[in-house]
C-alpha cells in the first residue's frame, strides 16, 4: 500500500491508474465501520484510496479538534491488511495553503442548516468544502461514505450533483457494536458505563421505528423517545423523523422515512439513525 503525503504524489498515482478508482474519505482513528467502507469500495472499483485528514474547517469553537485521536501508523496497518491500494495523508497546509480564513468555501443551502447543522453552524460548509477538494485532488470515479452520518451523506450527494462533479456518491450501512451502538471514533471518549448506556439511543430509534405507522405519529413518538433519553442522562439535541430522500419534514407521501437522533452523553456527542419504509 502506498502512502501519498501530498497533492503531487496523489495526482501522480491517480494519473497512473488505468482502471476505476474509489475514494473513502476519513478523519482516521479507524475502526470496523471504516473498514467496512473499504470493503464496499472494493466491490465498486478496481483500486481504492483512503484519505485521512482531520479537517479543521468542520470543527466549531469548543469542539474536539485538538483532542481528536490521531492514530496514523495504526490506521495504515489496518488499511494495508484490508487491501487498500493507497492512503492519502495531506497536511493542513497542503489542503488549505492560503489558510482557513482565505479558503474558498462550498455551501449547500437548506439541508446544511437543519438537524446537526442547526446546532453546529458552519459544520457542513466545512464538510462540503473538504469533500469537494478531496474529489478534485483524488479524482475518483466513486466515493463511499457511511450512512451513520446520514445528513452528511445527503449534503455531499447534493453538492456533487449541484456542481456536476463526475463522482458517484455511495452510502454504506451503519456498523454497530454488539449492544447496537453505532460504531464511531468518538465512542472512545466514553467510559465503560457510558458505552453501555449509549446503546439506549439505538433502542429508542428501534422503538420509534416499530411504532411509526404514519407521519402524524412522528412528533409524539419522538417526544417520548427524547424524554426517555433525557431521563437516562442524555442531553438531547434532536430526535426527529424526516423524509429519507431530502430530509424534509415527515410526510405520508414519502416512500421512506429516517429517524434521526443526536445527543450528548457527558461530553461526547453521539448521532445515529434508522430508515423506515412507509407501509401505508
Amino acid at each position: 500500500m502506498l502512502v501519498l503525503k501530498n497533492l503531487k504524489s496523489m495526482r501522480q498515482w491517480r494519473s497512473e491508474q488505468t482502471t476505476s478508482v474509489a475514494l473513502v474519505p476519513t478523519m482516521g482513528n479507524l475502526h470496523e465501520g471504516h473498514l467496512s467502507l473499504v470493503k464496499k469500495a472494493q466491490t465498486l472499483a478496481d483500486k481504492v484510496v483512503v484519505s485521512i485528514f482531520v479537517n479543521p474547517m468542520q470543527f466549531g469553537a469548543g469542539e474536539d479538534l485538538d483532542s481528536y485521536p490521531r492514530t496514523l501508523e495504526q490506521d495504515c496497518r489496518l488499511l494495508s491488511d484490508a487491501g487498500a491500494h493507497a492512503v492519502f495523508t495531506p497536511t493542513v497546509d497542503e489542503v488549505y495553503p492560503r489558510g482557513l480564513e482565505q479558503q474558498t468555501r462550498v455551501e449547500v443551502p437548506g439541508i446544511s442548516d437543519i438537524l446537526c447543522g442547526a446546532s453546529r453552524p458552519g459544520h457542513f460548509t466545512g464538510v462540503a468544502t473538504i469533500v469537494c477538494k478531496l474529489f478534485n485532488m483524488a479524482q475518483p470515479d466513486v466515493a463511499v461514505f457511511g450512512e451513520k452520518d446520514f445528513q452528511q451523506l445527503q449534503v455531499i450527494r447534493l453538492m456533487a450533483s449541484d456542481l456536476s462533479l463526475p463522482v458517484q456518491v455511495i452510502g454504506a450501512p451503519i456498523q454497530r457494536e454488539s449492544s447496537g451502538l453505532a460504531m464511531s471514533s468518538r465512542n472512545g471518549y466514553l467510559s465503560t458505563s457510558q458505552r453501555e448506556q449509549a446503546s439506549l439511543i439505538y433502542q429508542q430509534l428501534c422503538w420509534v421505528k416499530q411504532h411509526l405507522s404514519s407521519a402524524s405519529k412522528a412528533t409524539s413518538l419522538c417526544r417520548q423517545a427524547s424524554q426517555q433519553l433525557s431521563q437516562h442522562g442524555f442531553a438531547v439535541d434532536y430526535f426527529e423523523v424526516r423524509n429519507a430522500k431530502d430530509l424534509t419534514p415527515a410526510s405520508n407521501d414519502a416512500t421512506e422515512w429516517v429517524v434521526l437522533a443526536a445527543a450528548k452523553l457527558g461530553s461526547t456527542r453521539l448521532i445515529d439513525n434508522l430508515r423506515v419504509a412507509n407501509q401505508t
